[in-house]
């Protein structure tokens, strides 16, 4: 059965929320639906007409694993239903998880985001045209050991192929949670499966290319230099911090270690500056930088200042809204 959380299409937009880049392990069905794992929960979710959050979680115990059965005044659906087939389960108290608690994590739902999407349209022309267009795009509270690798993954990279290297990631190191029709759903592997020494070695055939040796050498690192839950515990220091811890990783550069204080660690201030930011920031904020030839250092920095300056504390949350409308699958996304 669905089970529905209250909200509204300006306080959440899902399909551009998860389709936008900050996880990439959605995928949506023919039918609307978007399915994906978060907390080792294989999650269904969609939007209803009022733009309520309608989840179904897969492989609970208290959860029905067939699909809702049609109303007695409703027709029953004419196509088939899914095949759902329960592959295995880590967590022994499923059905004790509070799975609202979970899904309100996870898109930071007690984050007012109407409210913020009005002071940035105040203290900014360009927001406020874009913003009308591009509601509800919220930040990801994601697990950080998952954003971590996963925007590993992005250097040099699109989002279609991301996707494709994450998928891998967890069908070769992840453990099997639950299969629907033809596709199944994975855990993301431990560091301990990461930091394994054929991993660089699988990674390279699978396609990785250089990125294969960071996310070995990372997981080597995190398993054998830091203490247990080094990298969560970055959400307990300053933005800046954080940020100087994760630049000593391998293949963690300035806006991967933006994506993931943004993304997990809770530094709302933190501004990934990539192509799509560095375009959006020539045309409508600094053209004064054109003439710059390399993202050095000194200007990535000045970039940051400015969208902090001008946005506030939150300044992550509005400029992920700039960087969606500079999306090309958003181009012609219409309020």
């Amino acid at each position: 059965m669905w089970k529905m959380l209250s909200c509204s299409f300006s306080e959440l937009n899902l399909d551009v929320t998860l389709a936008a880049g900050q996880s990439f392990r959605w995928s949506k069905s023919n039918n609307g639906e978007w399915f994906g794992v978060i907390s080792d929960f294989v999650c269904a979710l969609k939007q209803d007409t009022k733009g309520n959050l309608l989840y179904k979680i897969h492989n609970s115990a208290k959860s029905d694993d067939s699909y809702e059965q049609s109303k007695p005044d409703q027709k029953r659906p004419s196509k088939r239903p899914k095949t759902i087939k329960n592959i295995s389960t880590q967590n022994n108290n499923l059905s004790y998880i509070n799975h609202e608690d979970i899904l309100n994590d996870y898109f930071n739902l007690n984050f007012n985001l109407e409210d913020h999407y009005n002071l940035w349209s105040k203290a900014d022309e360009n927001f406020k045209s874009v913003g009308k267009i591009h509601k509800g795009i919220r930040i990801l509270r994601q697990d950080p050991v998952e954003n971590l690798f996963s925007f590993i993954c992005s250097a040099n990279n699109n989002i279609p192929r991301i996707t494709g290297m994450v998928g891998k990631l967890c069908s070769n190191y992840g453990e099997k949670l639950l299969q629907i029709d033809d596709q199944t759903f994975y855990t993301f592997p431990t560091i301990e499966r990461l930091a394994a020494d054929d991993v660089e070695n699988k990674l390279r055939t699978l396609g990785f290319g250089y990125r294969a040796k960071y996310i070995n050498q990372t997981a080597k690192i995190l398993l054998k230099e830091k203490p247990p839950g080094w990298l969560e515990n970055l959400r307990k220091i300053s933005y800046k911090e954080a940020h100087e811890e994760l630049l000593t990783l391998p293949g963690v550069g300035a806006k991967v270690a933006d994506c993931v204080c943004l993304m997990s660690l809770d530094k709302y201030d933190a501004i990934p500056v990539d192509t799509h930011i560095w375009q959006v920031t020539l045309k409508d904020y600094m053209p004064h930088l054109k003439n710059s030839k390399t993202l050095t250092h000194k200007i990535y920095q000045e970039i940051g200042d400015f969208y902090r300056e001008r946005f506030g504390k939150y300044a992550g949350w509005a400029n992920t809204v700039l960087f969606a409308n500079d999306l090309k699958m958003f181009k012609n996304n219409k309020d």
